[in-house]
């Protein structure tokens, strides 16, 4: 994958040798591919822990990391005990699963059973630090609207 500059391509590096550094397990990727460009090997870590930077922060880059949980409510509190709230992905076969996380995990965006599927109809924005408004759908309308008050004194209104 090939990140847009240096500036991304050195943070995404960062965030590989934190998960390192914090004892996560490497199981693939973590480097640089080939000499030219930015581009990163697909990255993906095991055993990693809730206080990790990998765990934590929004990489925007090709590393996956892999938690174990034992029930949804882990999960649940896992997943919206972070600054951020851009999108969340959820993967089963029970319907009734994927309905109950979808309502509780405080995303922007839940894909079920896909992943960075868009469309110019749906909105498409965060919670917390990862944004407050939507972009496409008609929710993107209000970007361009401003509201005005205008309150002008009458010298003889009507009703006096």
């Amino acid at each position: 994958m090939e990140q847009v500059d240096s500036e991304q391509f050195q943070k995404i590096l960062k965030c590989i040798r934190s998960g390192i550094e914090d004892g996560a397990t490497l199981e693939a990727g973590g480097e640089r591919f080939g000499t030219k460009g930015y581009y990163i090997k697909p990255t993906v870590f095991s055993n990693v822990k809730d206080e990790m930077l990998i765990a934590r922060d929004e990489i925007f880059g090709p590393v996956q990391s892999i938690l174990k949980f034992k029930d949804y409510d882990e999960v649940i509190h896992r997943a919206n005990n972070t600054r951020y709230g851009l999108a969340a992905g959820v993967f089963t076969q029970n319907l009734e699963t994927a309905n109950i996380l979808t309502r509780a995990l405080h995303a922007g965006t839940v894909w079920i059973n896909c992943f960075d599927v868009f469309d110019a109809a749906i909105p498409f924005g965060g919670y917390k630090m990862s944004g407050h408004g939507r972009e496409k759908g008609i929710y993107s309308l209000s970007n361009y609207l401003q509201v005005k008050a205008v309150v002008t004194p009458l010298k003889n209104p009507a009703w006096l």
